[in-house]
């Protein structure tokens, strides 16, 4: 990993009480879904699904898959607060985000996302969550991620054909952004083997030099092979 990890570890573990402060949580508003900085401003913590009073479930009320869940043991005793300032200074994405994307993903079936078993469930499936979710509230976060990895993407996207950045700098870009995003699934217990590194790393860069090279095509600039340093029309046959 870089020497981004070492700040990248201390950011996000240490035991303590949690105090979750989050973005747009009411049930069913879609607030956060639209403007999740400016939501989040007004918030409150995680949406509560059971109701006062009401004792939280027995061990053996817990369903096998979720006891066996071990994406997320990295990060016992870990503060909600710190988990999300370290995703703030890098991403986009919220902590309470990118904990119900990554469920999402987990417990997917052929109908469809489990929300309810994830909001039910969360505090044993993420140990930064203290709060259960209703349904409501497992979707608003996980159409809250759709919207703000999409922006994020658009963003990259029109850097990168624009001209703005050099092919250089672009490499470089990679280079740190697909650090944090290995970082975050070594976190969830991802292996990454060093070959699979190197080689996604260099799948990338193959197709950053590519999106590259097609928007000089479309913005009609000559195109200079990095290798040879010829040449070539934008408008040339292939």
């Amino acid at each position: 990993m870089s020497e981004d990890q070492d700040p990248a570890s201390e950011s996000v573990d240490g035991a303590a009480s949690i105090d979750e402060r989050e973005a747009g949580t009411t049930e069913g508003s879609g607030t956060e879904a639209v403007d999740g900085d400016a939501a989040e401003a007004n918030a409150t913590s995680d949406p509560v699904s059971t109701e006062a009073g009401e004792s939280e479930p027995a061990e053996a009320d817990v369903p096998e898959d979720v006891q066996k869940y071990e994406r997320f043991t990295k990060m016992d005793g870990a503060q909600y607060e710190r988990v999300n300032e370290f995703l703030r200074d890098r991403t986009y994405i919220t902590a309470r985000e990118w904990a119900i994307a990554r469920l999402c993903a987990d417990f997917r079936t052929e109908t469809g996302v489990e929300m309810t078993k994830i909001g039910e469930n969360l505090p044993e499936l993420v140990p930064f969550m203290t709060d259960t979710y209703t349904p409501q509230a497992v979707n608003q976060a996980r159409h809250s991620f759709e919207g703000k990895v999409t922006k994020a993407g658009a963003t990259f996207l029109y850097g990168a054909m624009c001209g703005f950045f050099t092919a250089e700098d672009l490499d470089e870009m990679m280079y740190e952004v697909t650090e944090i995003a290995k970082f975050l699934m070594e976190v969830e217990g991802v292996d990454l083997a060093v070959e699979d590194e190197l080689e996604a790393e260099e799948r990338i860069s193959s197709v950053m030099r590519e999106v590259r090279e097609s928007s000089q095509r479309i913005r009609g600039e000559e195109i200079r092979c990095p290798e040879c340093g010829h040449v070539h029309e934008a408008n040339a046959e292939e």
